[in-house]
């Protein structure tokens, strides 16, 4: 019997009009397998078994489904599959009914005119496709679904990467005087850090080593561990942390119940407070911003910056290298603070370069 197995799921092959093919019988039980087998077998000898078109019986709400139950739930972070589930709702919303072969770059397309139409930011735009693209892929080299990709016909939107809204000093001073005492620790503890809202929430007492002044970071995609120091401000919060330390649970920020805070709970106190401070356009993640924007204006190198981020590439903290005036005023001063000499011979050499080069101009004419 022609039956194997790929990962859980049960696959048949066999021989139809001079070719070989091979289905999934979509159940990951044995015995059930066998029976669509035998059932399929019998078709084909009565001839009432056809081969259907690709992406003919299956349709895109199918498809994500599957992606987000095979795929991104198993290998990605929960914050992650989270974000996969929000963005594979609009994109069933808009195609859930298609069958994977009416699916067309065109129709992409418009729901790209649609989503900036609704609002929606360019990057968003671009993670929907990418997740499409994604299970799009999946579907056809190893689910063999559909034939082609029709995502990749499709360009993405550009984004534009600078990022141009982080804390200013009086901003801050306002947000925290209106602010909770626990948030403002975690607001501080942002500015300091860098860390993302997950890894703050997440941050638990065994990977922080008070005595060397660090912190370890667990990372969820690739299983790899940093361990990042930490400056005085950082040090006060996690000192005043230890002494409201709770004996049910291990997180450094938890909520009353001594459980760890949930991410809508600290929004939900969080965006009052900026209303109440009067800090306008600013996110929760715009504190990571203000960690990088700080350390760039401070004259901190890029390479640094990165690794206290843990930005992937140098490209990713270039967004972050904003510059006012006064932050770019050390630089011009250095030339105030070259010898007088140096001046008065490079104008000299400029002058008398001026000079040969008229007279090399009366001689040639």
């Amino acid at each position: 019997m022609a039956l194997f197995r790929r990962g859980r799921v049960w696959w048949m092959g066999f021989p139809y009009q001079g070719k070989q093919i091979r289905r999934s019988t979509e159940v990951t039980d044995k015995k059930l397998a066998e029976k669509i087998y035998h059932k399929v077998m019998v078709q084909i000898a009565e001839g009432k078994w056809y081969q259907p078109e690709a992406g003919a019986d299956k349709t895109v709400k199918d498809l994500l489904e599957r992606y987000l139950r095979d795929h991104s739930a198993p290998n990605r972070a929960p914050t992650t599959h989270r974000g996969d589930i929000s963005r594979a709702q609009h994109l069933i919303r808009a195609f859930g009914d298609l069958t994977l072969k009416e699916m067309r770059p065109s129709l992409l397309a418009a729901h790209k005119s649609k989503r900036r139409a609704e609002g929606a930011a360019a990057k968003t735009i671009n993670n929907e496709l990418t997740l499409l693209g994604h299970a799009f892929q999946l579907a056809v080299k190893e689910w063999e679904w559909v034939a082609e990709n029709p995502v990749q016909k499709v360009s993405k939107e550009k984004v534009r990467n600078l990022i141009e809204r982080w804390l200013t000093a009086e901003e801050e001073s306002r947000l925290l005087a209106a602010s909770p005492v626990w948030l403002q620790e975690i607001i501080i503890f942002a500015l300091n850090t860098g860390l993302r809202q997950s890894e703050i929430l997440n941050l638990q007492w065994c990977n922080v080593d008070l005595f060397r002044r660090t912190i370890t970071l667990l990372e969820q995609k690739n299983g790899g561990r940093d361990t990042l120091p930490v400056n005085a401000k950082t040090l006060e919060v996690l000192k005043a942390r230890a002494k409201v330390r709770s004996l049910k649970t291990d997180y450094v920020f938890f909520n009353g119940a001594g459980n760890r805070m949930d991410a809508r709970d600290l929004l939900r106190v969080f965006y009052p407070a900026m209303r109440k401070a009067d800090v306008k356009r600013f996110r929760f993640h715009d504190l990571r911003h203000t960690f990088a924007t700080r350390l760039v204006q401070a004259g901190a190198d890029i390479y640094t910056v990165q690794k206290l981020g843990r930005w992937k590439t140098i490209s990713m903290v270039m967004r972050y290298a904003h510059h006012h005036p006064e932050s770019l005023r050390a630089g011009i001063e250095i030339l105030d603070r070259l010898p007088a000499g140096i001046s008065t011979v490079l104008a000299q050499s400029a002058t008398s370069a001026v000079q040969e080069g008229e007279r090399e101009s009366a001689v040639s004419c």
